[in-house]
């Protein structure tokens, strides 16, 4: 570390949290150091664990007062490099895991940062419940400060929103160690700024969630799944409008998957199969929910489906008959990062375009990676519903890899200046980190940008919180 943290301060903060709040085991440490994909590796003098706010709240003022840099940490699921270290301390959130409360008139329930995802899944279905934020994967791993800091996506957006519209209070420990205690859970109150959005999304920058307010929602009583294969990108945005206006609120998830992630998934994932005869270019995967019990989705959706197979739209649908059958044709769609992974190389965008114009943006960006990489493998597939699409590129068959992934910055700006140029965003909800920080000096506008320091120099005039990411 160039600049050590002072002997005086780690003893301080050891004084705080006390051994169970303690790593500075070089081996111990380690997970907490490398992001999950292994492309950065960072340092510092250890990981604090607190087990309150107050402790938190106490470390924090102990490193202002030192200058000593805070690198606030969750479950460190992340992908773009946000939550690595470089120097100072790693705060892990992973004592502070109470569920504090659940309202089930109110819909609301009131945790701890450090709470894994998928125990407040389990706590909101204890209830009769749901949290809707979901993974898929990383639901027993990703902790909840960490989902709110990023602002994560996820499969249900489309019905109900981002990590952010989740939300109706924070408590966040500051720069200086105090706390801002917001944890309210009103959907009116229109007492000035809406402080948490400036939390949410902000990757540890401005300060450290300690707790939250979530909304929950009815529980889901009903729920069918479909697989319909379809011609090209404009096919599947026909059948997307089509199941949105005849089933409304109840369509839950759409998904796109193009031929190239599909056949990865069926070559390289033990339990995959097609449930199709024939090979179609592309697949949209439906979800529809509901919290009343009964065949009226199964029956919107057979209608819709059956129109769209007799006007040509679509080629071929299946409609799961059960729960087992519904989970295999998610798995298709949740197994597809993996099933990259031995194909060698991938270049990776994280997009998002208006919905509108997903069939355009997918023709143009092929055009673009085809031309650039001559036997690349475009994998394009995502949650087309809501615009995000997760837009890849494998390497050519039998290529280098290291040569190919070289390639990497030539590449992602080609693409990226397409999304500019179509006013859409180069992070759709991975977030910014360390990956993309340049990427968002050289796509937003000055006023953006200044905006978004003025508002870091004044929550963290000492620049300790998560020093480098996003900014």
């Amino acid at each position: 570390m160039s600049n050590p943290v002072p002997q005086s301060a780690l003893d301080a903060i050891l004084g705080v949290v006390g051994p169970k709040g303690w790593i500075d085991d070089a081996h111990a440490m380690e997970p907490h150091l490398v992001e999950r994909r292994g492309l950065w590796r960072g340092t510092c003098a250890a990981v604090v664990r607190p087990a309150s706010t107050e402790e938190t709240a106490r470390v924090i003022r102990i490193c202002a007062a030192a200058g000593v840099p805070v690198t606030p940490q969750g479950g460190n699921t992340g992908g773009m490099g946000g939550a690595v270290p470089d120097g100072g301390i790693v705060l892990s959130m992973g004592r502070m895991n109470r569920i504090r409360a659940v309202d089930p008139l109110n819909h609301t329930m009131t945790v701890e940062a450090g709470c894994v995802l998928a125990a407040i899944q389990e706590a909101a279905t204890e209830a009769g419940c749901l949290f809707p934020l979901s993974l898929a994967a990383a639901d027993g791993s990703c902790q909840i400060g960490g989902n709110l800091s990023t602002n994560a996506g996820g499969i249900q957006v489309l019905r109900y929103g981002n990590a952010r519209d989740l939300v109706l209070g924070l408590e966040v420990v500051l720069p200086d160690g105090r706390v801002w205690e917001g944890l309210r859970g009103l959907r009116k109150d229109n007492t000035g700024y809406d402080l948490k959005h400036l939390f949410i999304g902000a990757e540890g920058t401005l300060g450290v969630i300690t707790a939250a307010v979530l909304k929950l929602y009815p529980a889901i009583h009903a729920r069918e799944a479909a697989l319909v294969a379809v011609a090209d990108p404009q096919a599947v945005l026909d059948v997307f409008v089509r199941v949105r206006t005849a089933c409304g609120e109840a369509l839950t998830a759409f998904e796109m998957i193009s031929r190239m992630p599909f056949d990865f998934a069926l070559k390289h994932v033990e339990r995959m199969r097609d449930p199709f005869d024939a090979v179609h270019p592309f697949y949209a995967l439906i979800e529809l929910t509901s919290p009343r019990p009964g065949g009226a989705l199964r029956a919107s959706l057979e209608s819709v489906l059956a129109r769209a197979l007799d006007d040509g739209v679509a080629k071929d649908a299946v409609i799961a008959t059960s729960e087992a059958q519904a989970e295999e044709l998610w798995t298709i769609r949740e197994d597809i990062n993996e099933a990259q992974i031995p194909e060698g190389g991938s270049i990776k965008h994280d997009v998002s375009v208006p919905v509108s114009q997903v069939p355009e943006f997918l023709h143009r960006a092929t055009k673009i990676l085809e031309n650039a990489v001559p036997g690349g493998r475009v994998v394009a597939f995502g949650h087309v519903g809501d615009g995000n699409i997760h837009f890849n590129l494998s390497q050519p068959e039998g290529a280098d890899t290291d040569a190919f992934l070289a390639e990497t910055n030539r590449v992602t700006h080609r693409v990226h200046d397409l999304i500019a140029e179509m006013d859409g965003s180069f992070s759709a909800e991975h977030g910014i980190g360390l990956s993309k920080r340049d990427l968002l000096e050289h796509y937003k506008s000055e006023v953006e940008m200044d905006l978004m320091r003025t508002v870091k120099r004044t929550l963290d005039p000492m620049s300790i919180m998560n020093p480098g990411k996003v900014l």
